[in-house]
């Protein structure tokens, strides 16, 4: 191969596609959205698109939203068999003396009983209960302190962008008086951004996507007693005077109320496969924050179609194969992993870029990959580009929408006869352009 060849090889090779527009400047494409709240983003739930955001860095009280974050930690217990669904629990004097506590949200719990996991899980996560979720973080961890530090750790692994956990409900430190956790401030509270509860959400329905089944439920039988959802744009919630709130695919997630953090919400909605998830943070009263979640979800499915830019097994432009040294064969074809596609905004044209490139420390000195090579052994990435003027962020790829690159066939590498006659092969060539060399050079 020469060089000219493995540097092509290794460029970036465009491709341009003419589809539809999404811009990102809060003065031109979201022009048309007016939401009041003081921060909030809405996102797309399979790629974490971005698609609006206003202030969506700004640090906030996350209230109750803190307990997406405790719900991913009881799911995770459960998983790795830490806990289980029907283990029985008893609740200690803190999460009791808080579950007495008219000023909280509350199942009311008692000292004298025992309750599963599942019982205080759904408590937690549909009627935003305090004890319920302390006792979660006791179990799970020992001590809410623990619990506390299991929180931070995990959101630094999901990447939060913006976030300090310093208790397990979202209430003030304060409110918890002697009892707030063990390293934290007695004045603290907890902090996050929209953008962090987005992707804390983005985590929460991906990797444990059974916690939509708790979180859509408009009621709850716990203890004798029924309570209801805080999620008033559920579908099927009891009163007519909730019905102006219904929204069509309304699933979940977590609202949240403190007099320092205002009402915020995290919903998140699904219709004919498509999933959005939103936030909205201090905003005035609990009817608002609804009405802004309506106005971004709306803003999502009536403005937004998924479209095919990539499809699966699709190959490289003007690059279907890539050279293999030592092998029966001397290339392998190459495509596409896995389809790609995005979310793109109806009515405005745009351009978007599929950039290809090939891995160089995949392939030899000569721009070659070495044989034995694989079935599907992944040897570069195509990348989407918005290239307009303006750009959406990506709350999980900073560098945007990815797939890989792969061969589509194995190539297996050659015996030690053909590889020694393909060495001879390569010596006499090399002295016959010597020679040819040399004989230009007498003339």
């Amino acid at each position: 191969m020469t060089q000219r060849f493995k540097t092509s090889i290794a460029l970036i090779m465009s491709l341009l596609i003419g589809i539809f527009a999404v811009s990102a400047n809060p003065g031109h494409t979201y022009a048309s959205v007016d939401v009041g709240a003081k921060s909030a983003i809405l996102v797309d739930a399979e790629t974490g698109k971005i698609l609006f955001e206003k202030e969506a860095d700004l640090t906030l009280p996350p209230a109750s939203m803190t307990k997406m974050m405790t719900e991913y930690l009881v799911m995770e217990a459960v998983e790795e068999g830490k806990i289980s669904w029907d283990q029985k629990t008893p609740v200690s004097q803190y999460a009791f003396d808080i579950s007495a506590n008219p000023e909280y949200s509350g199942v009311g719990l008692r000292l004298d009983e025992q309750y599963t996991v599942r019982e205080l899980y759904e408590a937690m996560a549909i009627n935003s209960d305090n004890a319920t979720t302390i006792a979660l973080a006791e179990l799970v961890a020992g001590t809410e302190g623990e619990f506390v530090k299991m929180m931070n750790a995990k959101a630094e692994e999901m990447g939060l962008p913006d976030y300090e956990f310093v208790n397990a409900t979202g209430l003030n430190n304060s409110h918890l008086e002697d009892n707030y956790p063990e390293g934290t401030d007695p004045e603290a509270t907890n902090m996050m951004s929209a953008k962090s509860a987005a992707l804390l959400a983005y985590h929460l329905t991906n990797d444990y996507p059974e916690a939509l089944e708790v979180s859509s439920k408009p009621t709850l039988e716990f203890a004798d007693q029924t309570v209801t959802n805080w999620n008033w744009m559920l579908p099927g919630m009891p009163g007519q005077n909730l019905k102006q709130f219904e929204y069509e695919g309304m699933d979940g997630l977590k609202t949240g109320y403190t007099e320092l953090a205002g009402n915020t919400f995290t919903g998140t909605a699904e219709r004919d496969g498509q999933r959005f998830i939103s936030v909205v943070m201090k905003s005035e009263t609990r009817s608002s924050r609804f009405n802004q979640t309506r106005t971004l979800l709306d803003y999502g499915f009536n403005q937004f179609t998924r479209q095919e830019i990539l499809a699966a097994g699709e190959t490289v432009e003007d690059q279907d194969s890539i050279s293999v040294a030592k092998g029966k064969e001397d290339a392998a074809a190459i495509e596409t992993s896995e389809a790609l596609s995005t979310l793109l905004k109806s009515g405005e044209q745009e351009d978007y870029e599929v950039e290809f490139s090939i891995s160089e420390d995949q392939l030899d000195e000569d721009g070659k990959l070495v044989a034995p090579v694989e079935k599907g052994q992944k040897v570069g990435t195509a990348r989407l580009v918005y290239t307009g003027d303006e750009s959406y962020g990506n709350l999980v790829k900073e560098e945007g929408q990815t797939v890989d690159i792969v061969t589509s066939e194995a190539v297996e590498k050659a015996n030690w006869f053909m590889l020694m006659l393909g060495g001879i092969g390569d010596f006499f060539s090399d002295i016959f352009t010597g020679a040819v060399d040399m004989v230009k050079g007498w003339f």
